[in-house]
């Protein structure tokens, strides 16, 4: 019988000291094709990658997200988030997604997987859902990047709502939105390495 771990519960987060967050000087933006290609190049040289992205989010009834608009891929050193209304950066970003041999772990990536499908027209290949990883260590409760943070360095992961739901088709993000988006890849490559150990 496999034994059961507690998750722990909002409050008892929230007293936690913080995650170390990448800051702008490890995350790198992507918007053109010099660009992407040095992420890719700086890409190779990992064996796992923090994956995770973002749609601009919708309002209204029966609206359907064109997304996503930002792709973030995570190395235990630095972060790249690539802009995905530049063809350049589509192009480059679906051959980094369907390439095979690469673990790219992330939490809730079903949704993104479809959307991935959809926008970029491949497969990915080695997406890791990190709370299917949780489960079989026997955690009930479905993990998130706060959980897992939390339970595997007893820090609290921090996320801003208003970066969350701001608008990621804009043709120039905010620095609010380039940490939110690289943490969230950064925090996932984190988690996976430490469940490697």
């Amino acid at each position: 019988m496999s034994t059961c771990h507690a998750t722990p519960d909002k409050d008892a987060i929230a007293l936690l000291p913080p995650f170390e967050r990448l800051g702008l000087d490890r995350i790198t933006l992507v918007c053109t094709a010099a660009q992407a290609r040095q992420a890719q190049d700086q890409l190779a040289r990992a064996s796992a990658w923090g994956f995770d992205t973002e749609s601009k989010p919708t309002f209204k009834v029966g609206e359907t997200s064109d997304g996503p608009h930002v792709l973030q891929l995570s190395t235990l050193e630095r972060a790249w988030v690539f802009q995905l209304h530049e063809p350049d950066c589509r192009t480059v970003a679906a051959e980094l997604l369907a390439q095979s041999g690469i673990a790219k772990a992330g939490f809730g990536l079903g949704d993104d997987r479809k959307r991935i499908v959809h926008k970029l027209g491949i497969e990915p290949q080695g997406i890791l859902e990190l709370n299917t990883v949780f489960h079989q260590r026997g955690y009930r409760k479905d993990m998130g990047v706060k959980g897992a943070v939390a339970v595997l360095f007893n820090q609290r992961f921090i996320k801003s709502k208003k970066a969350a739901t701001s608008n990621w088709a804009n043709a120039r993000l905010s620095e609010a939105q380039l940490v939110y988006a690289a943490n969230d890849a950064y925090a996932a490559i984190r988690v996976w390495q430490a469940l490697e150990l």
